[in-house]
């Protein structure tokens, strides 16, 4: 790995090679994001994540998908078959100039082709891979495929989603998946680093279960201090004062009650008072100080009989505003059309307007919003230049980099081993 400092880019000198499809493709496109020369390594019909929905309107094609689409930004494809000789001398030559490798396969598949990390290591000792799978490369589950509904569910995050009195439901938006490349992706900082000062890389395992295991908030802490098992709430108030409410337009998050009651709870039934809400009287008294009564229905009932015909007469952002100037815990509930129009949002530039024409050659056509960086660097910011790339679009630029004259590469283009 070059040493580059003050550069344009965080990670300018980095060279990656990503084959994790969904459960590495964002891992290595937050390297790819902040300079690093990212090469998406497909097999010669597509990877998996081509496939996956949501889709443009109108279009299944291998470009189609928008969860593909903004994944794998800035990044350059070869299509690749690995399987046969020539394909994995074609790799050899590859991973020898990279630092970073990311695959997802089940564990043992690179080992059958020849291609573990022994073996990668003895080629480039230097090599970071991060293998992210379901549930790691060791253990009785080891062997086993799971997607993002398996890891949520045996991960115990699935426990805490849905309605009180329905099955659980998985949340939206492949959380277990974004949870692994999230995971790996520090992970791998962590041992590129490691590996710049001393010369020698390692092989991070990641287990997509423990990753969504950690983000299980205080569930686990809960079970081990209290013996109590949080179940799901779906809004409704956990103590009384804390929950969603339905407004004008809407949607809020209140809460009046749990950590600093005292506080929170006085300013928000002198909130009620000042809008002479009638019954909010019976929220005075030394009861609601407990917090075992506020953890009755009684005590639940009796504030959003009070609270809610309140919460009607106001929009979101009208009760927003007040309870924040009453320094009350209160947050409207977001749609996605309200999370497009966000003014914080606009203001520091998070969302980017994507203009197909503006990148060249690519197959996304639909002008559009993509999310832009969660984090800003004041020195190495982050840039998107290509938007994702056709299925081996790159391959004859790669073949040439690497010194395979044009009759060869014609060989290889007809035997099928590169596309």
């Amino acid at each position: 790995m070059e040493q580059i400092y003050k550069s344009a880019a965080a990670c300018a000198g980095v060279r990656v090679l990503d084959m994790g499809a969904a459960l590495g493709n964002y891992c290595a496109k937050l390297f790819a994001d902040l300079g690093a020369e990212v090469t998406l390594v497909e097999p010669v019909d597509g990877t998996r994540a081509r496939t996956m929905a949501p889709h443009l309107e109108g279009r299944r094609d291998a470009d189609s998908s928008l969860y593909f689409q903004y994944t794998n930004t800035n990044k350059r494809s070869i299509a690749l078959d690995l399987s046969t000789p020539r394909g994995q001398d074609l790799f050899r030559q590859m991973v020898v100039e990279a630092d970073l490798l990311i695959e997802c396969g089940v564990p043992g598949e690179m080992e059958a082709l020849g291609l573990g990390y022994a073996t990668l290591r003895a080629w480039n000792p230097r090599l970071v891979m991060a293998s992210i799978t379901p549930f790691g490369q060791t253990g009785p589950y080891a062997g086993w495929k799971g997607e993002d509904l398996v890891a949520m569910a045996l991960g115990g995050m699935m426990s805490l989603g849905g309605y009180v009195d329905s099955p659980p439901m998985v949340p939206f938006g492949y959380q277990g998946i974004a949870a692994a490349n999230l995971f790996a992706a520090v992970a791998s900082l962590a041992a590129l680093h490691d590996a710049e000062a001393s010369g020698e890389g390692q092989h991070i395992d990641v287990s997509m279960q423990e990753c969504v295991v950690m983000g299980m908030e205080n569930a686990v802490q809960f079970f081990d201090l209290e013996g109590t098992i949080r179940g799901r709430t779906a809004g409704r108030q956990r103590e009384a004062g804390s929950g969603v409410f339905r407004c004008k337009d809407g949607y809020i998050y209140l809460m009046a009650a749990g950590v600093g009651a005292n506080r929170f709870w006085g300013n928000t039934i002198e909130w009620l008072a000042e809008e002479g809400i009638e019954g909010v009287d019976a929220l005075r008294d030394a009861r609601w100080a407990n917090r075992d009564y506020l953890s009755t229905q009684e005590a639940k009932d009796t504030f959003a009989r009070v609270f809610n015909g309140f919460a009607l007469r106001y929009t979101k952002a009208e009760l927003y505003q007040r309870g924040q100037a009453r320094r009350i815990p209160i947050a409207p509930v977001n749609t996605p059309a309200d999370v497009l129009e966000s003014v914080q949002l606009g203001e520091r530039g998070f969302l980017l307007d994507v203009m197909p024409e503006e990148y060249g050659d690519a197959a996304f056509t639909s002008a559009g919003k993509f999310p832009g960086a969660p984090s800003q660097f004041s020195a190495t910011p982050w840039q998107m230049h290509s938007l994702a790339p056709r299925l081996g679009q790159h391959t004859e630029e790669i073949l040439s980099s690497l010194g395979i004259a044009e009759a060869t590469q014609a060989e290889l283009f007809a035997e099928g081993v590169v596309r």
